[in-house]
């Protein structure tokens, strides 16, 4: 085959392949987002990495650089903020990681993925922690205030390990059979544990071993989101934003409803004064700059056409916060991981295989089509030959 003939098969090949690709557009992708101006303004921060879903960031306590970010197909670690990251254990996490989270002392860790939850020490190797059935896969792990301690949200209730996670013990047998929406900890001597479950809000004061409902001017059922910092506890429930300040006992309602009514709410960051308060939402990010008087949905470089989720605040840095977003619905995510799927599974073997016989018969008709015009555009023939 001659030069020309092999450029253009290549031309053909190109473009076959590629139909009507363009440039990469950051927008079209899920991922995880930084702000440095407490919501203001944001940028990726896995740029180049093409992540289909961020479900959570785990930021060491004792280096702001040092990131864990559980993505829809494996966990990465960063030594640099999140200039560069390396793939983590790929031979054990594999698929869809959905929670991780640091040791209060910042030595070890603890995540998981449909096939269980793992823990590693100081950033060595990963395990799989002994945990009962119902543990795994965890929505979301919270540290405790003491080293070693990990509160775990898992699809059949809350759990907790005192041993830097190798075993997980369950909580609240009276606690309601429900997958926790959300889960926090204030930490102290013991840990205050507090949980939506079915929508309302569950507190412990004493590390998870009793618990009690917590009503006290909450709406009913229907508390979707948690921010528990000092002595101002916030929640997010009914498009409206609650406050207590006698740790849980009551709460009131701050500021005015979101715009559009019915709006999930998935994260929520509230500043040390209460003064701007972040959301992540099924609709994107919405911020409030004056105490939850009024709302906008943050734009820019953002995704503004995806859902977004987990919203964590830096501990080294109140104003820097991460936000992340997914391109299959989050709901979506956690069933097929509790199913034991992956993106592969879900597809259909009859559709692959005629996907597969129309990309070759596509390649084949690109080859027979270069060929003829090679032969009608290549070099006239010599003496004695002929172009048949």
């Amino acid at each position: 085959m001659t030069f020309r003939s092999k450029l253009i098969l290549a031309s053909i090949l190109a473009a076959l392949l590629t139909g009507h690709a363009t440039a990469h557009d950051p927008s079209a992708w899920g991922g995880m987002f930084r702000s440095r101006d407490d919501g203001a303004s944001w940028l990726p921060v896995d740029a180049g990495l093409f992540i289909g879903g961020a479900m959570a960031l785990a930021i060491s306590p004792v280096d702001a650089n040092h990131l864990l970010y559980a993505t829809d197909t494996r966990l990465l670690r960063s030594h640099n903020g999140g200039r560069d990251w390396t793939h983590e254990a790929p031979d054990k996490l594999i698929g869809p990681i959905l929670t991780v989270a640091f040791d209060a002392d910042g030595r070890g860790a603890v995540t998981s993925n449909a096939a269980g939850i793992f823990v590693t020490a100081e950033g060595k190797t990963w395990s799989e922690s002994n945990a009962p059935t119902g543990a795994a896969p965890a929505r979301s792990i919270v540290a405790g205030g003491t080293a070693g301690r990990f509160y775990l949200a898992g699809p059949r209730g809350l759990y907790v390990s005192n041993d830097n996670g190798h075993r997980f013990q369950r909580l609240g047998e009276t606690l309601p059979e429900a997958t926790p929406a959300a889960l926090a900890v204030a930490r102290g001597n013991p840990d205050i544990v507090l949980a939506v479950l079915d929508g309302a809000l569950w507190m412990s004061t004493d590390a998870g071993a009793i618990w009690r409902e917590s009503r006290g001017g909450l709406p009913q059922r229907r508390v979707e989101a948690l921010d528990v910092r000092g002595e101002r506890w916030w929640a997010f429930g009914a498009d409206h934003l609650y406050l207590s300040e006698d740790r849980g006992s009551t709460w009131r309602t701050v500021g005015n409803a979101l715009p559009d009514a019915g709006t999930s709410v998935r994260g929520l960051s509230v500043n040390a004064d209460g003064s701007v308060v972040t959301i992540t939402t099924h609709r994107g990010v919405l911020r409030s700059p004056d105490g939850g008087r009024t709302w906008a949905l943050v734009e820019g470089a953002l995704p503004t056409h995806l859902e977004s989720a987990p919203l964590i605040r830096d501990p080294h840095d109140a104003t820097t916060l991460y936000a992340g977003f997914a391109l299959t619905p989050y709901a979506e995510i956690y069933r097929r991981a509790e199913q034991g799927n992956n993106l592969l599974t879900q597809v259909d073997p009859i559709s692959l295989i005629g996907g597969l016989a129309f990309l070759l018969l596509l390649l084949i008709g690109g080859v027979l089509l270069a060929r003829r015009l090679a032969r009608a555009y290549g070099p006239p023939p010599r003496n004695g030959e002929s172009r048949s």
